[in-house]
């Protein structure tokens, strides 16, 4: 689908992100037992009269060792597809805390740690100019003799040629099921993979089948509900996913809910990292949508200054400093110069889900903006997670994941919890009194 062109004619298209995710982390585990079980040359000799068991004696996958790279929805269902089978999980994913990698069961290492301890690695990261042929001849001269390849992500981001140059010296095997085009015709992995299949990895009844009844869903919501969360082509310029925007939205309406109700900011700061910084201006409709209710998220970029104009708002877009290493993040400060008061929070994206990674100086927060989420800052003390927890427990409301940076500095501390309904202000300031929060308030994504 030409999605430009469709834009220009003001046409809306819509994704079904995650409803293939399983059948590719299935495709993952048939291309290892495929692989070590020599499951297609077999079927091939066999047929052809011949008995090669010795030939064709395998290996078993229990016992081994699998780097998985890229722990988003796919990477962590090949994770628990493979439990079964007694494997040692490494995980790299730059967005994966310590924390939900001890939970997943799995060990956060480095590229070359994976590369280099792994009987198999599976790649589950998008194509983006960063990663485009990032698994290169640095990581391919570091596998193990007989190591498997499983590349069900895209093509861009294996450097075929270094594969080529060092294929044979390490007896590497190489599953593929991605390509430049999904067509028929010669493909430029035929020399050097060992598996090839035509992109089957979301080629299931049920993937099928949840890719159809989301569609429909998301064309109920997008009629009657104004809902365009999953549209890939909305208005903005080449070269910005638009997912950004959303996460700019969701950054300033966090900004927000920290300062409070009774809070109006004076001042919006900006800082917008890597490749973001020639966009910042396409970033200030969302940030003013999410600092005020009647403000639409996709409204001119003109409107949006009218808008900060018209309150008195003073926007300053800071340079920002590249060598601190954050990639496409960007931070959104709101500062009330009236009542001293000041949010700040930092975000940015990891396989397409908004990311949020700190607020004021709680770091290496990575919640994912989704859901409802209470947040209540306190002066750091033992058992203060469980009275809250207690509290929601009391009150029938289901805890979904929690995040509890601290602020050793300040001795502080930030609960952040994902609840299955939204917690009420009643609630809220039960819990607040309790444990003399200096900060609690919830938000929606």
């Amino acid at each position: 689908i030409d999605i430009k062109y469709a834009r220009r004619k003001d046409i809306d298209v819509m994704n079904t992100p995650g409803a293939n995710s399983n059948a590719v982390a299935e495709e993952v585990v048939a291309f290892m037992l495929a692989a070590y079980r020599h499951v297609l040359e077999g079927d091939k000799t066999t047929r052809a009269g011949l008995w090669e068991k010795k030939r064709l004696m395998g290996k078993e996958l229990t016992g081994k060792t699998i780097g998985i790279i890229g722990m988003g929805n796919i990477g962590r269902l090949v994770r628990k597809r493979l439990s079964g089978f007694d494997m040692k999980i490494l995980a790299y994913d730059p967005m994966l805390s310590s924390d939900l990698a001890e939970k997943l069961d799995v060990k956060l290492c480095t590229m070359e740690e994976i590369f280099t301890n792994s009987e198999f690695v599976s790649l589950h990261i998008p194509e983006t100019p960063e990663t485009k042929k990032m698994i290169n001849a640095d990581y391919f001269k570091l596998m193990k003799p007989g190591a498997v390849l499983i590349n069900c992500a895209r093509a861009g981001i294996i450097n075929e040629d270094d594969l080529r140059a060092i294929k044979k010296e390490k007896e590497i095997i190489f599953c593929n099921d991605v390509y430049d085009k999904d067509a028929p015709g010669e493909k430029s992995v035929a020399d050097i993979a060992d598996i090839m299949l035509p992109h089957l990895g979301a080629s299931t009844v049920e993937a099928n089948y949840n890719a159809a009844e989301k569609a429909a869903v998301q064309i109920i919501d997008y009629f009657e509900k104004g809902i365009t969360n999953c549209v890939v082509n909305k208005g903005v310029p080449d070269g910005l996913d638009a997912r950004f925007q959303e996460l700019a939205f969701v950054l300033a309406k966090l900004s927000s809910a920290y300062l409070g109700n009774d809070s109006s900011p004076n001042q919006i700061e900006t800082s917008f990292y890597g490749n973001l910084k020639p966009f910042a201006k396409w970033m200030l409709p969302p940030i003013v949508a999410g600092i005020s209710s009647d403000s639409e998220l996709h409204i001119d970029a003109s409107d949006a200054e009218a808008i900060l104009k018209e309150r008195d708002i003073t926007l300053v877009n800071r340079e920002a400093d590249d060598s601190k290493k954050y990639g496409e993040a960007m931070t959104i400060d709101l500062i009330d110069s009236k009542n001293a008061k000041k949010a700040s929070v930092r975000g940015t994206l990891a396989e397409n889900n908004l990311m949020i990674t700190r607020i004021n100086d709680f770091n290496k927060l990575f919640l994912e903006a989704s859901g409802n989420n209470l947040i209540v800052e306190y002066t750091d003390a033992p058992g203060m997670i469980g009275k809250i927890a207690s509290m929601l427990g009391e009150n029938q409301i289901n805890i979904i994941d929690i995040r509890a940076p601290q602020n050793i500095t300040a001795d502080k501390a930030l609960a952040v919890i994902k609840t299955n309904i939204v917690v009420s202000d009643e609630i809220i300031n039960t819990i607040a009194k309790e444990i003399n929060a200096v900060n609690a308030f919830s938000v929606s994504f």
